[in-house]
């Protein structure tokens, strides 16, 4: 079985650790070993049975790891690789961003033989580097490792010099340094360069803190694979790149940086985001073939989209159009313009349906073209929407969203055999109705994923991939008076404010001064319950439940009457008071380290018939397991 593997190839890639293409990489093929998932990918140690090291496989394998077409102690062969330094140690990280499977699991590790000799055993001495990559090995199952060919003949090498020199910026950028697909990106990564093509391009944006003004705008790339990531660009470079970057074009891009990701703010399935200065090199892919990158779908159920209700989380989904409306236009606050807007109601294969509103070019073209294929129930997929309470649950589209109608892809083939065959027939049922009944108390919902304080607090993953949503009855027990509970809010968009100069308060969302603003709380408290205690964050419209009155009556209370007794005793009154809280649980990162934050989505009072329904159906479950 040895024979199986390719000879010295650790060695190998240790000594080529970023070959310039594919075509230049050998043979290497490695057993997988130490198979496991690390966070959202897939790490192993790659063995040639002699040496192991550190690797990572790419996103777009881990469909055949979970099918098991790659599985622990099998063979890949690597066809495209980056090598890694893992920072503050001497080690390296092998990223594969491009293998195929050799072999299923073998029963046990590959190791190479030691040669002994008589009663003896003798070790062969290393062969050097470079003996070791060009030396023809005798068995036949090795690989043969040629030396690259040099470039002999002068006048040759003028005459590729000449090209270069005669091509385009972006063409010759091509030619001497290597693409890298956006898989393969990480923070600790020096020299790189992508290929992308621009398919999202947000507005410039202005903005005022306590260090200046300045602006800014984001772009979503996407590479061949259909890899996304987020760039942003700040004042010099959001000025010298915003006309440049241009919807639908292919760029080559070199000198970003790299970070991990805000998991709370990014608008991507990637675990980094990238930004690019002044400095950054973006040149156009023009006079050469481009490529249209694969639209890659992450699926929610339609059952499953409570949890992103009014969260940044974009979902995407798959259903079968029910029904289209007309088109109508809705007056924007802001500007009074009229924006078209059209709704669908699709389900899916969980018997439930869910309103989508297509807005602006959607609404018009696609959302026409569904309109007259109603009848038909064609499929859609729909990426990039936008989850909120509206009607329960609802879906909106954004700038970014796509729509495709009967995709050619796994999923919609099933889809369309399950209506077919089942569906079409099949009572449905809006999700909306399953979340809340009542709008105001959402009294229904805090009955479902009921946790104690202990189980969120003792499991500091929780959240890590994306939010944990639970339902936890318990007491305020502490608010802290002297917190800042609230902050200045425009009355028109309620974001921030800031004191203007001469009188008024500027909103830099609105782009306007007022002269009067709201106060919105933000307040921090303690809650416990039999088991444990824990901070959450309320924001307002769960904060002036749980205090009893708004932000602007509790300052009133609090500076101008002067009675800060009064303001304390009524913070008191809020205490040891039993709610139901839906929190949402995330993980934020702070020097480094992540730290679990808890937030309250919603509050409402116990009603006690309810609760007493709940405690018997449990009492049920525990005398009933099955």
């Amino acid at each position: 079985m040895a024979k199986s593997l390719s000879q010295d190839a650790i060695s190998t890639i240790l000594a080529n650790p970023s070959p310039d293409s594919s075509s230049d990489i050998p043979e290497i093929i490695v057993q997988v070993l130490d198979l496991k998932l690390t966070g959202n990918r897939y790490t192993f140690n790659a063995s040639d049975g002699k040496m192991k090291l550190r690797a990572i496989f790419p996103s777009n394998m881990s469909s055949e790891i979970i099918t098991g077409s790659v599985q622990n102690k099998g063979l890949v062969r690597i066809l495209d690789y980056t090598l890694n330094d893992i920072p503050n140690k001497s080690e390296k990280y092998l990223i594969v961003t491009k293998c195929e499977v050799v072999s299923p699991a073998l029963e046990t590790e590959i190791k190479a033989e030691v040669e002994t000799e008589e009663h003896d055993t003798v070790l062969k001495k290393p062969k050097l580097e470079n003996e070791a990559r060009y030396e023809a090995k005798a068995d036949v199952s090795s690989i043969i490792l040629n030396p690259k060919q040099e470039i002999v003949s002068k006048s040759a090498a003028q005459i590729v010099h000449e090209q270069r020199t005669n091509m385009a910026p972006s063409s010759r950028m091509a030619m001497t340094r290597r693409v890298h697909p956006l898989v393969s990106l990480n923070p600790y990564q020096g020299n790189w360069m992508i290929k992308v093509r621009l398919t999202s391009k947000g507005n410039m944006r202005t903005y005022k803190n306590a260090r200046g003004e300045g602006c800014v705008f984001n772009v979503e790339l996407t590479d061949e694979d259909g890899t996304q990531i987020q760039a942003t660009m700040f004042n010099e470079a959001a000025r010298k790149f915003y006309e440049k970057f241009q919807l639908g074009k292919v760029y080559y891009i070199s000198r970003g940086t790299l970070k991990v990701a805000n998991k709370q703010f990014k608008t991507v399935q990637n675990d980094y985001e990238m930004t690019l200065n002044e400095n950054s090199v973006v040149e156009e892919a023009s006079n050469e073939e481009t490529f249209i990158p694969e639209t890659k779908f992450n699926f929610v159920p339609i059952d499953q989209l409570g949890p992103y209700v009014n969260g940044r989380e974009l979902v995407d989904i798959i259903g079968v159009v029910q029904s289209v409306n007309p088109v109508s236009n809705i007056k924007r606050k802001i500007d009074n313009e009229n924006i078209p807007k059209r709704d669908l109601i699709v389900a899916d294969e969980t018997k439930k349906t869910v309103v989508v509103s297509l807005w602006n070019e959607l609404a018009n073209n696609i959302g026409q073209e569904l309109f007259e294929n109603a009848d038909k129930s064609p499929i859609v997929a729909i990426k990039s929407l936008k989850v909120s309470d509206f009607q329960g649950v609802s879906l909106s589209t954004l700038g970014k969203s796509s729509v495709m109608i009967n995709p050619d892809i796994p999923e919609a083939k099933k889809l369309r055999s399950w209506y077919d065959s089942e569906g079409k027939g099949s009572s449905m049922a809006s999700i909306g109705l399953g979340l809340s009944p009542s709008s105001k108390t959402g009294a229904r919902s805090m009955y479902t994923d009921r946790v104690s304080l202990t189980h969120v607090t003792s499991n500091p993953s929780l959240g890590d991939e994306k939010p944990a949503f639970f339902s936890i009855k318990a007491f305020v027990s502490l608010i802290r008076p002297e917190q800042a509970m609230w902050y200045r809010a425009c009355k028109t968009c309620n974001k921030k404010v800031t004191e203007a100069v001469g009188s008024g308060y500027w909103c830099e969302g609105c782009q306007k001064n007022d002269e009067e603003c709201n106060l919105r709380y933000i307040m921090v408290s303690k809650i416990s319950d039999t088991r444990g205690e824990a901070w959450v964050s309320a924001f307002n419209e769960q904060a002036e439940k749980i205090v009893g009155c708004s932000a602007d009556e509790l300052d009133k209370l609090k500076s101008e009457q002067g009675d800060i007794d009064g303001y304390q005793k009524k913070l008191k009154e809020a205490t040891w008071v039993p709610h139901l809280f839906k929190v949402s649980v995330t993980q934020n990162e702070y020097n480094n380290e992540k730290r679990q934050r808890i937030t309250v989505r919603a509050v409402a009072p116990i009603n006690f018939a309810e609760e007493s329904r709940f405690l018997l159906e449990e009492i049920k479950k525990m005398r009933n397991p099955q």
